[in-house]
């Protein structure tokens, strides 16, 4: 079976070393004694060729390349990627004259240079190969763990919804799932059948999203009406019930209720995993409750939330806003907020966010998609919205909930999907300057949420690093950095497996060290878009 991959493996060579492609080339080069390598454009195969018993793999791109620089919805991100594939044209032209390597009909004589130096550049190692598990998908008879629907009424009248599997594994650590905006716990459903075979595993939805929207009106209109107009309606009566005085739908409302779940309905400290809003809460619980926390794993975090000052943190600035988020919902308001819910809840606009957010749209979202749907159609959906997005922001930033967990030892992992329009690498790599010791994988092609896009690799990542700090005494590795000569480098490996429906897949997976500096980590990653962008072009 033959995968493909965004760099070509094209040869094994002895005692040398390729030249980093698009590199600038502030480099000496200690010996002048050069070999060509001749490969065949017109065969997609590139042959391979061995020198005695020392290999190393080099790596050779198509040199006919199509940068499609058309007009249409350019981006910055998108000129960057053009000029980077400009620069590394040029590299090539200027190599193929230095060295006067002939070009004929179908032919290429791409340059090696024999012990090559690249002074005061960290060298990034090269692709590897790498086979994981599939998701248990019944084929073989194996269906996963059993997901159970579940309800935990936490205050009077706030039930929250939430999903378990493997409560069996009797001893196992637990693994709580925090969703992103808008979602729910369903969105993990494919790492509760597979982790849940191993770990025991919750999902919950957060008040005022998923399945945990009120069942009551909390302000109630003083008139009723059988048309479908009055369910729209739930949120902007004249006075609230009891039970809804104090609620905003804010994350500090959320950090609660994650801490009462862990306290009442797990009872013992787990490793928390955040996607996007989830993230967010994830590090800012930990930060607040270190002892109820195992681990957290932020996936594509999004590292700010809420536009109102918090009225403990700014109680002055807060007292300027007459409405933050509470319920009712202000009158004035009514005619805006149910136009934007309309444009909101479409069910086009909401296919259209979907394919923004997944980088291969070849993934299936049917699933997701219908229960989005089926979550904007509550009668509580519209106001319950509109509480978070007037809700005020949280008694610490994302910033001050790093330094708080680093103070506490809380360990953190980083797994974010390159191809994310929202929340893109260089926010992972932000949180990675300020915690170095923390692992950071950056994985491609792969959106704003990685668990559901790739979750074969999403949960082979979790179960490595969930069993590195679970061996304390053994000292298991982290994934992919069973070699100690990788701990502190950065480097990528292409893990390979069958997908759900049996076709293969290959993702590359990027490991950044705990002692790459800046300059390696922008290096490393012009390599690789600009790798991947061309080959893309070129394919």
């Amino acid at each position: 079976m033959e995968f493909r991959s965004p760099i070509l493996r094209a040869g094994i060579l002895h005692d040398m070393e390729l030249l980093p492609l698009g590199h600038p080339l502030p480099c000496k080069f200690r010996s002048s004694n050069t070999k060509l390598i001749e490969s065949r454009l017109s065969s997609k195969k590139i042959r391979l060729s061995v020198y005695g018993k020392r290999k190393k793999v080099a790596y050779v791109m198509r040199p006919v390349f199509s940068l499609n620089t058309s007009h249409q919805g350019s981006h910055e991100i998108k000129k960057l990627d053009e000029k980077e594939g400009i620069r590394l044209l040029s590299f090539l032209e200027r190599t193929r004259s230095q060295d006067g390597a002939v070009v004929g009909e179908g032919t290429f004589k791409s340059h090696v240079v024999d012990n090559v130096s690249l002074e005061d550049i960290s060298k990034v190692d090269q692709p590897e190969y790498i086979s994981i598990p599939s998701l248990p998908n019944g084929s073989n008879g194996n269906h996963g763990s059993q997901i159970s629907s579940c309800y935990w009424e936490w205050k009077p009248k706030l039930s929250v919804h939430y999903d378990k599997a493997g409560t069996e594994n009797v001893g196992a650590p637990g693994v709580l799932f925090l969703p992103g905006f808008g979602v729910g716990a369903f969105h993990y459903e494919k790492q509760l059948k597979d982790l849940g075979r191993d770990y025991r595993v919750w999902a919950l939805d957060f008040l005022g999203q998923g399945m945990s929207l009120p069942s009551e009106d909390p302000a109630p209109s003083s008139h009723t009406s059988n048309s479908e107009e009055s369910h729209v309606k739930w949120g902007f009566g004249n006075e609230s019930e009891p039970w809804a005085r104090e609620l905003v739908y804010s994350i500090d409302l959320w950090r609660d209720q994650v801490q009462h779940f862990v306290e009442q309905v797990i009872g013992e400290p787990v490793y928390v995993v955040g996607n996007s809003l989830g993230g967010f809460v994830a590090l800012y619980f930990a930060a607040c409750n270190p002892g109820l926390v195992k681990g957290v794993t932020l996936l594509n975090a999004t590292p700010f939330w809420g536009f109102l000052p918090n009225p403990i943190r700014s109680p002055r600035w807060s007292k300027i806003f007459p409405w933050a988020g509470t319920f009712p919902l202000p009158s004035i308001m009514r005619n805006l907020i149910e136009f934007v819910w309309q444009k909101i809840s479409e069910p086009r606009n909401i296919e259209e966010i979907l394919k923004q957010v997944y980088a291969d749209h070849s993934t299936k979202i049917d699933g997701v998609f219908s229960r989005i749907v089926e979550i904007t159609q509550h009668p509580a959906a519209a106001a319950s919205f509109t509480s978070i997005m007037f809700a005020p922001r949280s008694q610490l930033s994302f910033e001050e909930a790093l330094i708080r967990c680093e103070a506490e030892e809380v360990p953190i992992c980083l797994m974010y999907g390159k191809d994310d329009p929202w929340v893109r690498p260089i926010w992972g790599l932000k949180i990675k300057s300020q915690l170095p010791r923390a692992p950071y994988y950056e994985i491609s092609p792969a959106g704003h949420c990685p668990h559901d896009e790739v979750p074969e690799v999403v949960n082979f990542l979790l179960r490595g690093w969930m069993r590195s700090l679970e061996s304390k005494e053994s000292c298991i590795a982290l994934p992919l950095v069973e070699e100690p000569r990788l701990r502190e480098k950065i480097f990528s490996r292409d893990l390979e497996y069958i997908r759900e429906e049996g076709t293969p897949k290959s993702v590359q997976v990027r490991f950044f060290g705990p002692n790459a500096s800046l300059r390696d980590q922008i290096i490393s990653i012009l390599l690789g878009s600009t790798a991947h962008k061309l080959f893309s072009a070129w394919r």
